[in-house]
């Protein structure tokens, strides 16, 4: 049976170019995400058409299908590769596939991996509705599921999710933002779900506490590694590979680990040229919030060459991606004491394509 457009492959998801025994991991996994895959769509496709139609445009948009494979390795790591896992990691994925229709929609986002995005062509209130019910069918696969410490977890993360975006919000265009109030962003909206997947997968494995603490531990370790990673490619990295427009960030007001760096090391004369640079950035976002009909516009653009090259100047970069190597390093550590096998060894490469990866 051929894969379903946008459905995981091995070639392109959780590693670029992976050792023998890694790929002979994800092979292995290849028939479950596969379920996964239909399992998602089998949610979304008995709705009405704008919600089928909107659900196929976020699951055919190419992504990685990170958390739900984590969630397949870490379950088998811990001794499962029961049915359940399957509908727990297609509710992991809709979980995600809802943030980023929210997400794009707080941002004022146009582009998703490359494409435009579901609420530049449905517009924001459509999106959102959408968003609503994918977050709604997530939670009905969770309940139906009927592991009460699974739908803790679950909970939990949506709620620390949420806290993560409103404290994003409530500091935007602001250059007195701490490296305390960024990590605390970033936990909660990125690496909050990732632990939450390797979390569930250690549940349904029935492991000790313990052994489920330093799965979890490896899950949010490794979603650092990927938001520091994708804070870093932000300033670098080129259209295409991002699959959004290069400084999206910075348009969007969000101060990163990079441009945190900058600040810290740069003179007063350096640093109001940023404050400068962010206060017109905070101007042109709030010129292009909406127009009559309550849909997003697309950022203008912005003068950054402030930013920029204080970022470079100040190596801004180099050390956020040496910053995501440190905790690359934690997620490993904290699996070491599992015993070796192919499920183990696809986690240890995920962790380094975190680190490494360049899109």
């Amino acid at each position: 049976m051929p894969n379903p457009p946008g459905a995981f492959s091995p070639d392109t998801a959780l590693f670029t170019s992976p050792p023998g025994s890694s790929r002979f991991a994800l092979d292995r996994i290849a028939d479950p995400l596969e379920q996964v895959e239909r399992a998602m769509r089998e949610q979304l496709a008995s709705e009405g058409e704008l919600v089928a139609a909107i659900g196929e445009h976020v699951l055919s948009s190419g992504g990685k299908r990170v958390r739900p494979a984590l969630l397949l390795l870490c379950a088998e790591l811990c001794g499962y590769t029961g049915p359940r896992r399957v509908q727990v990691a297609a509710a992991v994925e809709l979980l995600h596939s809802a943030t980023l229709l929210h997400d794009d929609v707080v941002d004022l986002s146009q582009l998703r991996r490359g494409r435009p995005s579901a609420n530049a062509v449905w517009g924001n209130r459509r999106a959102v509705l959408v968003g609503d019910f994918c977050y709604a069918r997530a939670s009905s696969m969770i309940v139906e599921d009927g592991d009460l410490e699974v739908l803790f977890v679950f909970s939990n993360t949506i709620r620390r999710m949420a806290e993560g975006e409103l404290l994003q919000l409530q500091r935007s265009f602001d250059p007195s933002v701490t490296e305390s109030h960024y990590y605390g962003v970033i936990e909660r909206k990125s690496a909050s779900l990732l632990s939450a997947a390797c979390e569930a997968g250690a549940i349904l494995g029935g492991v000790t506490r313990a052994e489920r603490r330093r799965i979890a531990e490896f899950g949010r370790e490794l979603g650092l590694a990927f938001q520091l990673r994708d804070d870093a490619l932000d300033y670098v990295a080129r259209e295409a590979e991002l699959g959004k427009h290069p400084y999206t960030d910075v348009r969007e007001g969000k101060v990163t680990l990079p441009l945190l760096l900058a600040l810290k090391r740069c003179t007063a004369a350096e640093r109001e040229e940023i404050e400068k640079a962010l206060k017109s950035a905070a101007q042109t976002a709030a010129r292009s919030l909406a127009d009559a009909t309550g849909e997003a516009l697309p950022l203008e653009p912005v003068e950054l060459e402030p930013v920029l090259r204080l970022v470079a100047q100040y190596r801004g970069v180099s050390d956020t991606a040496r910053r995501a190597e440190e905790h690359v390093s934690r997620a490993e550590a904290a699996i070491a004491p599992f015993p070796a096998c192919a499920a183990k060894e696809a986690l240890l490469g995920a962790a380094e394509f975190a680190a490494a990866r360049d899109r």
